[in-house]
This record gives C-alpha cells, sequence and structure tokens, in this order.
C-alpha cells in the first residue's frame, strides 16, 4: 500500500477508536508480562506492511491499553488528547525539526516562543516572562532547581507535605537536601514555618496531586524574597484552569515567582507530553544551561534565541504545533467551557457524596478533584476501589490523607458528561453495598 493509503488506514482507526472507547474497559484486561509473551522475541528479518501493525494493534496491544480517553476515567489527573492535537502530533512527526538552536528549525523555535506567550495570556501571567516547553513537569521542576541552585549557591529545596514527588526525586538527583514544612487543615503549606536561611528553593503548588490544595503563593513569595530563595510555583494540574477568571484567584502571588510550570497535556487538551515552563529572570536561567560547542556556533547566534540554552535538552521536538493547533481550534472560549464543565461535573458528584449516608468528603474541592470515602477502614476503601476498577465500568485511584486511605475521582476529559460521572457513583454504591 502507499503512504497516503496507510495514512487514510490509521487515521480512521483513530476515529473508530474514539468512536468506540466508550465502551471498551477502562482499565487494561491483562496480567504483567502478558502483551509481551504475546509479541515475536527478536525482530522480523523481512518487513512487512503497516497493516499488519495495525492489525496487532487491535489483536495484541490494545487489551494491554488502560484507556487515558476513555470519559470515565477519573483516576489521578484526567488528560485528554484532543483530535487537533492529535493531528499536528502527526504534521510535526512528519517535519520533524529537531530543534537544536534557531538556525536548525526557525518555525519551530517562534513558534514555541509565540504560543507560550499566548497561554501567558490566556491564564494571567505578566508581560516579558521567558517561556519554554520542556516533556514533564519533573523535568520542568529540576530545571527551576537547577536554576535555582546555580544563582544562590545553596543546596536545599523545601516543599510542603503535600508536594509531587517530582520534588523530591529531583532534590535527590541533584544531590540537593529537602525539607518539607507541613500543611494547615486544607493541606495548604503553612508559609509561618518557612526557614529559609539556606534554601536555594521553595517550591509551592497550585493544585496539589492529593487534594488539588493552593499553597498561598503570596506570603511564601515573600519569604522567599527576604531570604534570597528562589520560588518555584508548581501548577502542573491546575494552571490550565487559569484561563477561567472566576478561578483565577489560585494564581494570587504567582507574579512573584522566579519560575512556573503548566502541563499543557493535563487540562489544555494537548497530546503527551507538553510542559510549559515559565521563568521571569531569563538571563539566570540562560547562564545556568547555556554551553554552545564549536560546531553549534553559527553567524548571527548570539542574536538568535536558541531553546536549548534554557533547559537540559539538546535536542528539541515540534511540541509546539500541537500546542498551537489546540489554541487555534478551541480558542479562549472553548478552553473555558470544558474545563467550566469538568469542575461544574466535580461539584455534582462532591454533592452527591456529601448527601448519602455513609459517605463522607475528606477535603475542599476547588477545582475537579473530589477526595471521598467510605465510613469504614481503609481495608474496606481499599478493597471497593478494587473492585470498581476491575469491573471496567470507570477508574478511579487514591491517596492518603491523616493518615487514611481515602479515593479521588478526577474529572478532566472533555468528553466526560453527567451519565459518566453519574455511572462512576452508581457503580462506587453498588460495590460498597457487596
Amino acid at each position: 500500500m502507499s503512504f497516503r493509503e496507510d495514512g487514510t488506514a490509521a487515521v480512521d482507526w483513530v476515529a473508530r477508536y474514539l468512536e468506540r472507547v466508550p465502551e471498551l474497559p477502562v482499565l487494561a484486561q491483562v496480567e504483567p508480562g502478558e502483551i509481551r509473551s504475546r509479541l515475536p522475541a527478536s525482530p522480523p528479518e523481512e518487513g512487512e506492511p503497516f497493516a499488519a501493525v495495525l492489525r496487532d494493534l487491535d489483536e495484541v496491544l490494545m487489551p494491554g491499553i488502560t484507556h487515558w480517553q476513555h470519559p470515565r476515567f477519573f483516576a489521578y489527573f484526567s488528560v485528554t488528547s484532543s483530535e487537533p492535537g492529535m493531528l499536528a502530533e502527526l504534521l510535526a512527526a512528519a517535519l520533524n525539526q529537531p530543534a537544536i538552536l534557531w538556525r536548525t528549525a526557525p518555525a519551530s523555535t517562534e513558534l514555541e516562543g509565540l504560543v507560550l506567550d499566548w497561554v501567558a495570556q490566556l491564564v494571567g501571567l505578566p508581560a516579558g516572562w521567558h517561556g519554554h516547553i520542556e516533556d514533564t513537569a519533573s523535568t520542568s521542576t529540576m530545571a527551576a532547581l537547577i536554576a535555582a541552585r546555580h544563582v544562590t549557591g545553596r543546596d536545599v529545596v523545601v516543599c510542603s507535605e503535600q508536594a509531587h514527588s517530582s520534588v523530591e526525586k529531583d532534590a535527590r538527583m541533584l544531590g540537593m537536601e529537602l525539607r518539607k514544612v507541613p500543611v494547615d487543615a486544607e493541606f495548604r503549606l503553612r508559609p509561618e514555618l518557612l526557614e529559609l536561611g539556606d534554601a536555594a528553593a521553595v517550591v509551592a503548588t497550585v493544585g496539589t496531586t492529593s487534594t488539588t490544595s493552593v499553597d498561598p503563593v503570596a506570603p511564601i513569595a515573600r519569604a522567599c524574597r527576604e531570604s534570597g530563595a528562589w520560588l518555584h510555583v508548581d501548577a502542573a494540574y491546575a494552571g490550565g484552569a487559569m484561563v477561567c477568571p472566576e478561578l483565577r484567584w489560585a494564581f494570587d502571588g504567582v507574579e512573584l515567582a522566579d519560575s512556573l510550570v503548566i502541563n499543557a497535556h493535563k487540562w489544555m487538551f494537548t497530546p503527551m507530553d507538553c510542559s510549559l515552563l515559565w521563568t521571569s529572570r531569563p538571563d539566570d536561567f540562560r547562564d545556568a544551561f547555556s554551553l554552545v560547542p564549536e560546531y553549534l556556533r553559527t553567524p548571527g547566534a548570539e542574536e538568535a534565541l536558541s531553546l536549548s540554552e534554557y533547559g537540559p535538552a539538546l535536542g528539541r521536538r515540534f511540541r509546539s504545533l500541537k500546542l498551537w493547533a489546540v489554541l487555534r481550534c478551541y480558542g479562549r472560549a472553548g478552553l473555558q467551557e470544558r474545563i467550566r464543565r469538568a469542575v461544574g461535573l466535580a461539584e455534582l458528584f462532591e454533592g452527591w457524596v456529601r448527601d448519602e449516608p455513609g459517605w463522607e468528603l475528606c477535603a475542599p474541592r476547588p477545582f475537579s478533584v473530589v477526595c471521598f470515602r467510605l465510613a469504614g477502614s481503609d481495608g474496606e476503601n481499599e478493597a471497593l476501589m478494587e473492585r470498581v476498577n476491575a469491573g471496567g465500568e470507570t477508574y478511579i485511584s487514591h491517596t492518603r490523607l491523616d493518615g487514611r486511605h481515602v479515593l479521588r475521582l478526577a474529572v478532566g476529559h472533555e468528553s466526560t458528561t453527567e451519565a459518566d460521572v453519574r455511572r462512576a457513583w452508581d457503580v462506587l454504591r453498588r460495590e460498597a453495598g457487596r
């Protein structure tokens, strides 16, 4: 078959998948090692037609797919790969732009700067911040910690007990000391407990992983200014919600930050991976990361922006193309409508839990994640979650709050409806009654 025929078949496969995914079991129904056991142990000697790849995708790989594109995927943070983003990912693969420096990929470099400026305007960031794209928030936070250590000459990272585990992992990989600060009754960092005399950086979170709580960024920022510590704000999940003015209270004080991360692949409907990293101190970032060997020195290089000088990676994918496509096709209004719908559905679910005897809410709900549990032991809640997820109708995850096993339902997929949330609640109540 020709490239056009194979391409048509692939796009048709994607279209059929998106149509049928609501009827598939959300959680992969396989055991560890099962998928690999169905595949040849050695590569083929001769090439095969692309149709064989699509055949094995259906017959071998699909049973091992956990469907993050499912409207009843309510675990972790729901991520949506939208249709404009999917198509743009194909175009980016075709163009195959290694954005090592401006000259090797002028359009990729300049479009990346543009879309970061667009998103900064959408979420209300100050003008003039430098933005670029990393793969994930884990890398973005690590880059911020590297810059902080470079600027301050210190080796201590401070965050709350509820900060994402990537902060601890990044500190470990960088050989930095981590100190965790206790949280208040709403799981927010307590700024009055900060001791920053030897701190290189403080990581404040807008939308923590367990509860989506919002650290008080403004007083944390003031403490950082007084001590000379770098302030990095992790808004990987909730940052996208700032396109809605009524939610922008969560960004109070963010204008004082030294760096900020928002994952477009979480709540801006962009395919993995697309982590947006801004800094209000671009000269310090460049000083920390710039290293240009002779083979990369080109005429006019000092005047041209090379994004590899602002982060760990040299080679960079054309990630901005898919975000640009989403922003173009959805616009501010489309993003707002989808985010508001998710928040409204989470509020609806929260009300059902609140009104149902034998169930309890376990944390405030500032965005679209509800933390709740069955009134009972940890063992009962663990078993309940296992039964719910094993059935394939829906998929939820958990956390631990105040020493207890707590269930989480995260709404975020653009195709999720009230009927999907209602079905998840019906499954929970049914399984709780078994």
